[in-house]
């Protein structure tokens, strides 16, 4: 396959190939060169919220396809493990629940609720047995407050990752958020999953796609940060729109801000609204099918319905009409790339360099 070499100087650079978005051959190939590489949401701690519990799940099912398994011993410490018994690939844990020990019910294989292996029948005879090999496998995992994340094959830490949002939004009370069933919803969209990340790069549509959206907030002030594992998208509200009442300590403090919209690499995005917050996970089904998960943790109830966060179903049905549309474009015998805007197109540069970076 040819490499995408994607010109890192915005204003010599075209952006990825029209083939990136439609031969599963690059989707095939971004499962294990970008998504098991990046961190992941899996959730939050009350998944596993008393000794004994155990929360099976899929990691980016559609993509990944990684049976995992989040427990937490009767120390009180939590696990992520792979959910795949070691002896011949069963999957361990079936169910949510409360248990003492994991037991395959293939062939009666246990583990502790650490992933340590504990016993096998009819393995007497077995020569070099147990070895660490025989224990379910560790998965590096995280938390900023109540959130959790993973990831399969990191090449830096958690903290390190998230670094940028955790330390310039240090100011917020995570732990008062509250994860809200009501709100959280999943949207199917007919697109390749890197053409809906192309357009919550920029706000550059905003004012062509979202009416509601650009009443809110202050176009001309819209402002972008780029950083190492993603970028921010900084909105300022409307003087009478809704907007953060921020303290001191705040690197943003005397700015009517909106919005921080945070993206990472490569499917990670993170609205902050005086509300609370609506984690965006786009998870990839096939070149030209997504699935887009909108995950809600209210703050303040009280200020629902109010400023840039006030219409979000809304706004995502707009950009779900555009990037469909685009997605039938880029088929086209006649297109092949684009040029950005330096002023308005920073962040889809961005993660066009990295798409091309990871798939070096």
């Amino acid at each position: 396959m040819p490499e995408l070499n994607v010109d890192p100087r915005i204003e010599h650079a075209s952006t990825l190939p029209s083939a990136f978005y439609k031969d599963p051959a690059w989707f095939e190939r971004s499962k294990d060169a970008i998504f098991a590489k990046s961190w992941q949401w899996i959730g939050h701690l009350d998944q596993a919220k008393v000794a004994g519990a155990v929360h099976p799940f899929t990691l980016l099912e559609g993509c990944l396809d990684e049976p995992l398994l989040l427990t937490r011993d009767t120390d009180d410490h939590m696990h992520l493990l792979s959910n795949v018994c070691t002896h011949r690939g069963m999957t361990v844990c079936e169910g949510a629940g409360n248990e003492r020990f994991l037991r395959c019910r293939y062939h009666g294989r246990r583990y502790g609720l650490d992933g340590c292996f504990q016993h096998m029948p009819e393995f007497t005879d077995v020569v070099g047995f147990p070895t660490p090999a025989d224990s379910l496998t560790k998965i590096p995992m995280g938390n900023w407050g109540p959130l959790l994340f993973a990831s399969l094959s990191p090449n830096q830490g958690m903290e390190e990752w998230f670094r940028p949002m955790l330390e310039r939004l240090d100011w917020l009370p995570l732990n008062e958020f509250r994860f809200a069933q009501e709100g959280t919803r999943d949207y199917l969209v007919k697109s390749n999953w890197a053409l809906y990340v192309d357009n919550y790069l920029e706000g550059f549509h905003i004012p062509f796609i979202h009416a509601s959206l650009n009443a809110t907030i202050d176009y001309e002030t819209y402002a972008y940060e780029l950083f190492d594992t993603g970028n921010l998208q900084l909105a300022e509200a409307k003087s009478g729109e809704d907007c953060f009442d921020l303290p001191e300590s705040s690197p943003d403090y005397g700015r009517r801000i909106a919005a921080y919209y945070y993206w990472f690499f490569p499917n990670l995005m993170f609205n902050f609204y005086p509300w609370g917050l609506s984690i965006n996970v786009v998870k990839p089904l096939g070149p030209d099918v997504t699935r887009v998960s909108f995950v809600r943790y209210i703050w303040q109830e009280d200020r629902l319905g109010q400023g840039a966060g006030a219409q979000l179903d809304r706004v995502e049905r707009e950009d779900e009409q555009v990037v469909e549309l685009v997605q039938k474009g880029v088929q086209s015998r006649f297109y092949d790339r684009g040029r950005f805007s330096p002023k308005r197109e920073a962040g889809t540069h961005q993660f066009h360099v990295l798409v091309s970076k990871f798939l070096a």
